[in-house]
């Protein structure tokens, strides 16, 4: 529980019981940031490693809420080798004369109290990112220690705070050649579960942030692997769609865009099909990534179905349609798209701001984007008539696709209470407790469902290369007996019946042959994971099972490796008198007893999960690999040949 102002408090005691007394002794209180140090999942969602990056967003979005004011055009992060963390702006610089009311420097108010910054005086910002006015002094609150050092009135500036309390007064260094602010702080490794920071997933959001402020420069540094990004991006959001569809096929090389101002919002978006069949859309609130949408997203997509229904009604395209409608999945069938509004005062459901709850933004956005749309269509007739034929052979295919799983439904294929034969279940049905291997071959699937612990290990034997989703249409998808095997195993229906609760393993494992073609199986499984049921990997649900590669015996002493370095370790170890090594080609040389032992033992076995820390270049990477476009892949191939390790050819 939060106060505003300085002070929470809490309740010690939930209730008064025989023997113990219940009064005001009974009343914590709270002073300053101590209530963020006691409930910091309150202010960041988590203790994990996306609670220690919404740290580093807080700090750039105040930043950034800079640029967009037109102070700032450029920002610098940094992580160094002691986790800790920089972000540099050339903006105007936190105020450092004394608080009227607090009777202390501004930037020490901002840094030590909730609910304090320039985020609620409209004359300082019209828009803004960090709105809730929590977020610098949440980070301060939450680190071992932050310093300060402000830019402004031709001096510089610096203060330290340690766990969120004043460690030094605020001093002048000197002079200053010019303005901004700079904070540098390192997350408290006693309230976070990590202080690891994932390159991957900060380059996500700065990269977005470019494309978000059209001319802004963020430039990220990673000192602890020399890894770096300049973003910088002229065009906006129409760079952003181009650049999420660059390998892809496209319909039309130049993205549709469209901008206006309407009443207190200012909404803007871009889109651009491709020959492809998955949907990727991004919103943003004031540069927030609103990754599970809102009142904005309802809007496009409201106005996008409704008018290209209407263009193509009016220009007699959809004739060839008969009783079939064009619906909104239809229409967003290989659509890329971003939209981003910024207004004051937006309502978020949460502090960590995952979704609009703005009532006015569906109305504006869906009349703002009609009309775009609307102007674009008639001025450019051609590139109308290819988006319109694109979905209205979407809808074609979806209704194909719907009579095939009917079909398929009516043979027992895809009803949830008819399991495929060659799946051997476990018998716990607890989907927390359950978990399956979906196995390269029938060779190693016998071993696998012989070494089992069958309690709580399901083993999904699949028959060679399952088809490749990146190019199939849903009808087709749907006629793949290995795909609909596996949507019938897994228990989460497809399309716009998927259903990631009703998933009945909470541990998918992927557990191919360490070879060329076992490598193409993962990618093929992966990439139908991805695209058909994202949330599963966004779960954590999805691993990756890593068997040993090596088998080194003497006598008795058997050990497996699981690289050519823990190889080199053994042989060391061992010598090399009397020493058999065997190579496994393939996990059917396994028998069950050492395939338990090594790669499905929980005890023993090494899993890797699969995660999404950068759902852009995630895309991206399976569009290369996938896609109908050569060069792309060869190029990757190039870049990574020599990275490439244990891998029989």
């Amino acid at each position: 529980m939060s106060q505003a102002g300085e002070e929470a408090a809490t309740v010690t005691t939930p209730a008064t019981k025989e023997g113990h007394s219940y009064d005001a002794r009974n009343i914590q209180v709270l002073k300053g940031l101590e209530g963020v140090r006691k409930r910091p999942a309150m202010y960041i969602g988590s203790t994990g490693q996306s609670g220690l990056h919404h740290l580093v967003y807080e700090v750039v979005d105040n930043s950034v809420d800079e640029a967009l004011a037109g102070y700032c055009n450029e920002v610098r992060v940094t992580i160094h080798e002691d986790a800790s963390v920089t972000v540099w702006d050339n903006g105007r610089g936190i105020p450092v004369d004394v608080h009227p009311g607090q009777n202390r420097p501004a930037v020490e108010v901002v840094m030590t109290t909730l609910h304090a910054g320039g985020k609620f005086d409209e004359n300082s910002y019209k828009v803004s990112g960090g709105l809730h006015g929590v977020g610098v002094s949440v980070v301060n609150a939450l680190s071992e220690w932050l310093e300060v050092e402000v830019r402004r009135g031709d001096k510089r500036y610096h203060q330290r705070y340690e766990h969120g309390n004043v460690a030094t007064d605020l001093t002048e260094l000197g002079p200053a050649e010019d303005t901004g602010t700079t904070v540098h702080w390192r997350p408290d490794p006693k309230v976070f579960e990590t202080t690891d920071y994932n390159f991957d997933t900060l380059s996500q959001r700065l990269r977005e942030l470019a494309f978000l402020n059209k001319g802004i420069r963020l430039l990220f540094t990673d000192e602890r692997s020399g890894r770096s990004h300049d973003f910088q991006y002229e065009g906006g959001i129409a760079s952003f769609v181009k650049y999420l569809n660059e390998n892809k096929t496209v319909l039309h090389p130049t993205p549709i865009a469209y901008a206006k101002d309407k009443d207190k919002f200012s909404v803007e978006f871009a889109l651009q099909y491709n020959d492809a069949y998955a949907e990727n859309v991004f919103s943003f609130v004031n540069n927030i990534n609103t990754i599970e949408g809102g009142t904005h997203l309802v809007g496009f997509r409201a106005a996008l179905t409704r008018t290209i229904n209407s263009y193509a009604e009016r220009q007699g395209l959809t004739k060839a349609l008969k009783d079939i409608s064009l619906g909104g999945d239809d229409v967003r069938e290989g659509l890329t798209a971003v939209v981003s509004i910024k207004l004051p005062e937006p309502q978020f459901e949460g502090q960590t701001k995952g979704k609009l709850g703005t009532t006015e933004a569906k109305g504006v956005v869906e009349s703002i984007v009609g009309e775009g749309l609307r102007n674009f269509f008639e001025e450019n007739p051609a590139v109308a008539k290819k988006v319109v034929e694109k979905c209205i052979q979407s809808a074609k295919a979806r209704e194909a696709a719907r009579k095939a799983r009917d079909l398929a439904r009516r043979k027992s294929i895809l009803d949830s209470g008819s399991l495929p034969g060659k799946l051997a279940d476990c018998q716990l049905t607890d989907p927390a407790l359950c978990e399956i291997y979906m196995v390269e071959g029938d060779s190693a699937g016998g071993s696998a469902k012989m070494g089992r612990d069958r309690k709580f290990q399901a083993i999904l034997p699949l028959k060679g290369k399952i088809l490749n989703v990146e190019k199939a249409s849903l009808d087709k998808m749907l006629s793949n007996e290995e795909i609909r095997t596996i949507i019938t195993a897994l228990g989460t229906g497809i399309d716009e019946e998927f259903d990631a609760d009703k998933a009945r393993y909470h541990r998918i494992i992927l557990m191919t042959d360490a070879d060329v073609d076992g490598a193409h199986i993962r990618t093929l499984l992966l990439t139908f994971l991805f695209r058909h049921m994202r949330p599963l990997i966004e779960r954590g649900y999805v691993y990756i099972a890593m068997p040993p590669l090596y088998r080194v015996q003497k006598g008795k002493d058997v050990r497996y490796a699981y690289d050519e370095t823990e190889l080199a370790k053994h042989q060391e170890e061992m010598g090399k008198k009397g020493v058999t090594l065997q190579r496994y080609k393939g996990l059917g040389e396994m028998n069950p007893d050492q395939l338990w032992q090594t790669t499905m033992d929980p005890e023993h076995r090494t899993v890797m999960r699969v995660t999404l820390d950068d759902v852009v270049e995630a895309d991206r990477m399976f569009t290369i690999l996938m896609g109908d476009q050569v060069e792309p892949r060869r190029k990757f191939i190039e870049e990574y040949a020599d990275s490439v390790r244990n891998l029989d050819v």
